[in-house]
């Protein structure tokens, strides 16, 4: 049985301070909760303050991207030994976000995910279509090539969390159907099978990311191939991010 993971996602939200504060009362919150991995993702600059709120939890820390070299000139970058050292665990990487605004590709997904395993921490790899995708019939297609063009050598790697977002759901209050999610992360699942084999794609976790809310979730979650949500705006408040992880829990038990 696949362990379901609810992950925040905070982007470009909350100072150090305003970061422990809330992970510390997300903590009390879901100090009862088994059987689901959780996950907060601070901006950098709150990556010590959330590892420290966190530390003795049930709550992991993660970062929301990284680099693929472990130093060099890369101006205003961050390398995976950096974001291990602080004591994160996980990484977002290949978010719609920074493949639209800062020119995040298939094929550098694929390195800062060889870079995130190599490091031992486990990759958040995101996929997902936007709306003119989706209109013109592409969303399939579109996904394939992200996958075979990002994941694919990595996918026979247990750590390997991929969370299918699509990107006129992110931020817009839209949020796909549950039928419209389970067709995806099937999908998703036979491609797994059919490029790494039946195990390993009956083993891997498949997010649904985009506009998750708790009055969405355990819809989403009750989808046999939803394996958890990654969380944008819901995740900021922790009240709001804890029902989510309960409804999660529930769901899947």
């Amino acid at each position: 049985m696949r362990t379901p993971v609810i992950a925040g996602n905070w982007k470009m939200y909350k100072t150090a301070r305003e970061a422990g504060e809330t992970i510390r009362l997300l903590c009390d919150l879901v100090a009862d909760v088994s059987g689901v991995e959780i996950v907060v993702c601070p901006p950098f600059t709150a990556l010590p303050a959330a590892v420290e709120a966190a530390r003795g939890s049930r709550v992991a820390v993660g970062a929301q991207d990284c680099h693929w070299e472990k130093a060099g000139a890369f101006t205003g970058e961050v390398a995976v030994p950096m974001i291990a050292e602080l004591g994160a665990s996980h990484v977002i990487v290949g978010h719609s976000e920074r493949r639209q605004y800062f020119g995040e590709t298939d094929a550098t997904v694929d390195k800062k995910v060889e870079a995130v395993l190599a490091a031992g921490l486990c990759p958040i790899a995101c996929v997902g279509e936007t709306l003119k995708e989706r209109e013109a019939g592409q969303t399939l297609a579109v996904l394939e090539r992200q996958v075979r063009d990002g994941l694919a050598r990595h996918l026979g790697t247990r750590a390997l969390v991929v969370a299918y977002e699509p990107v006129w759901a992110i931020g817009t209050g839209k949020t796909a159907t549950p039928a419209q999610a389970q067709e995806v992360h099937a999908f998703l699942r036979k491609l797994t099978a059919k490029l790494a084999g039946q195990p390993v794609a009956d083993g891997l976790r498949i997010l649904y990311g985009g506009s998750v809310k708790p009055d969405t979730i355990s819809a989403l979650m009750a989808e046999p191939d939803v394996d958890g949500g990654l969380v944008g705006g819901a995740s900021l408040d922790a009240a709001s991010f804890a029902k989510i992880c309960f409804c999660a829990r529930a769901q899947k038990q």
